[in-house]
């Protein structure tokens, strides 16, 4: 085997994967050659290669390229016992597909000590991740369709209303909640609502947190 190259998607970076590899390599964002010549045997030989995909981070402003399944390929070239040369290029490699959500919505600090029947805050960040603008949002507590009773619930105003965000941009804000039972309690329920389509556009994971009495 002479060579083994993979040639990433234009979204994609690639790096060689190796035991010995030093991080500097690792992280290397160019094309990935696999030089060293090495010896398959005939009859069901094997030899291994691991390759690490990335996208490339997003600076502020820009426009996130379109998710898609399309990896890359390799180029493999080979000489047989005889010194005969060998190629092969494969076709594009399919991966899974890339489904990027429209907005990015998250927890970012809950407090560490939550008290009973005591008001906190909860610190959320919602981003637009499209490259057109989108809002007005709401923002609320959706009822739990299960028969689990809900110990932590919104302390005040039940929904809040978020302005329009603007292509790759985000906001930050806080959302009032209070605790009714000691012990550990789940955080759950919070969605964010799209008005000008009166769709939901997601609804955060359950959060587990304790309820102390001082």
């Amino acid at each position: 085997m002479d060579q083994v190259e993979f040639e990433p998607a234009q979204h994609w970076t690639a790096a060689v994967l190796k035991a010995d590899s030093h991080p500097s390599e690792i992280n290397s964002l160019t094309r990935e050659i696999f030089r060293p010549s090495l010896l398959i045997r005939a009859g069901g030989g094997i030899h291994n290669f691991l390759y690490q995909l990335m996208q490339p981070s997003h600076e502020p402003g820009q426009v996130k390229i379109d998710g898609s399944n399309v990896l890359g390929k390799l180029q493999i070239t080979w000489r047989t016992n005889l010194g005969e040369p060998g190629r092969l290029q494969t076709q594009h490699i399919l991966g899974s597909a890339i489904i990027h959500k429209e907005i990015d919505f998250q927890i970012l600090d809950v407090p560490s000590v939550i008290i009973l029947e005591r008001p906190f805050l909860v610190h959320l960040r919602l981003k637009n991740q499209t490259d057109r603008r989108m809002g007005p949002f709401e923002v609320f507590v959706s009822e739990d369709e299960s028969t689990e009773e809900n110990f932590i619930m919104v302390n005040g105003i039940k929904k809040q209303l978020l302005q329009q965000l603007e292509p790759s941009s985000f906001t930050e804000f806080e959302l009032s909640m209070i605790a009714i039972r000691l012990g550990v309690q789940k955080i759950s329920g919070i969605t964010v609502f799209d008005t000008q389509t009166n769709r939901v556009l997601d609804t955060l994971p359950e959060l587990e947190v304790f309820v102390s009495s001082e």
